[in-house]
């Protein structure tokens, strides 16, 4: 410990007519010098021999050290080292793998309420190609946002901007891409299974399912209005009414009014996702409405589809397609109102808008599991 660590910078920058450096940094470091003897280096061992590259003269080692690479950047702030299942997974977003349960469980809760007998294999397998699906979507955008740069621009959200792994991780890559490529083909042989079990139905809700997964983030994603509708096409027509079919083997008005409220409302989860990343989205090309047409016009369409959303299961209760018990679903405006208003006011304030992000998570995943305990109890 040296005189300068005792007293602070601090004082002496303040003392009359001093330099502002301590007396200890000015001079020379002391190199006290042996009278006679070779000069010999300190002896290291265990993890001080490891930090400085050289191995302790008593292990009776002597080899050459290759230099750590040098990462810049993003790598170099990168410092854990996860292995390559947990590395690769964390690009699937698994914690947004939760939507595309809550769907076919409302799928599930539509079949079971028009009375015929559910196999649960059949619904463990439609289960598994919904799950198989989102994966696959979620991956493909992780490593194609990665290769278009835009990873690099983004500033992330708890809800939005990807999960961050590729970035940091890039040798990763093809393996992110591999997993979504295999959970794609996984999605299909399901399908195909279904395809030979329920004919043509099946095919009316599985292809265009299949060709949203594919074509999102590279074409999709560039088109305003089929990028609003395309993911509530994915999880509300093609997830809950594919799990419908699967399980009945037929198309029914009940499926279709409780399709509507996922169509609607995670459509709106992507759109209001899109508003902290506009500038950087517009750096690599993509042309959604908060692009298009700004920020405040798009939340007067937010605000639409979850009125539309809600007047959905109304409607369908009123016309008797759903039970009374879906009226549970209407419980979460509790949390679209403070939802509408902060997306209206804040659209373009990040901070402000963060708590609208959140309601508008948990909207998606509770109401169609509150419409799905409706179904179940036929009330």
């Amino acid at each position: 410990m040296t005189f300068s660590t005792l007293v602070p910078r601090a004082i002496w920058q303040k003392l009359p007519g001093g330099t502002g450096v301590p007396p200890v940094e000015m001079m020379p470091p002391f190199q006290p010098q042996l009278l006679s003897g070779p000069t010999r280096e300190p002896q290291l061992h265990g993890r001080d021999a490891r930090a400085t590259g050289k191995p302790s003269e008593s292990a009776g080692v002597h080899k050459s050290v290759e230099p750590e690479p040098q990462l810049h950047g993003r790598d170099a702030r990168a410092t854990g080292n996860p292995s390559d299942s947990a590395g690769v997974l964390k690009s699937a977003r698994p914690p947004f793998l939760l939507l595309a349960i809550a769907c076919v469980l409302l799928g599930f809760g539509a079949a079971v309420y028009s009375g015929g007998a559910v196999s649960w294999l059949r619904f463990g397998l439609a289960l598994l190609g919904a799950v198989a699906a989102h994966v696959s979507v979620n991956a493909y955008n992780e490593y194609q946002d990665f290769r278009s740069g835009l990873d690099a621009r983004t500033e992330r959200t708890p809800f939005s901007g990807g999960s961050g792994f590729l970035p940091a991780h890039p040798r990763f890559a093809p393996a992110v891409f591999g997993i979504a490529t295999a959970a794609l083909l996984l999605t299909c042989l399901i399908g195909l299974y279904f395809l030979w079990l329920r004919g043509a139905a099946m095919l009316y809700v599985g292809l265009p399912g299949v060709l949203i997964v594919a074509s999102y983030t590279p074409w999709l994603i560039r088109r305003p209005w089929l990028c609003l509708v395309a993911p509530g096409l994915g999880f509300g027509t093609c997830m809950v009414l594919g799990t419908y079919v699967a399980l009945t083997g037929h198309y029914s008005w009940t499926a279709g009014f409780a399709s509507l409220v996922p169509f609607f409302f995670v459509s709106n989860l992507l759109l209001l996702n899109q508003f902290p990343d506009v500038e950087a989205d517009r750096t690599v090309g993509r042309r959604h409405l908060p692009i298009v047409i700004g920020v405040k016009k798009s939340s007067s369409i937010y605000i639409l589809f979850l009125l539309l959303g809600y007047l959905s299961i109304g409607a369908g209760v009123w016309l008797r397609y759903l039970p009374l018990g879906c009226l549970l679903g209407e419980a979460t405006l509790l949390l679209a109102i403070p939802a509408m208003i902060r997306a209206y006011r804040y659209g373009e304030q990040r901070e402000q808008l963060l708590p609208a992000l959140g309601f508008n998570v948990i909207i998606n995943l509770l109401t169609p599991v509150l419409m799905a305990v409706g179904f179940f109890c036929k009330f």
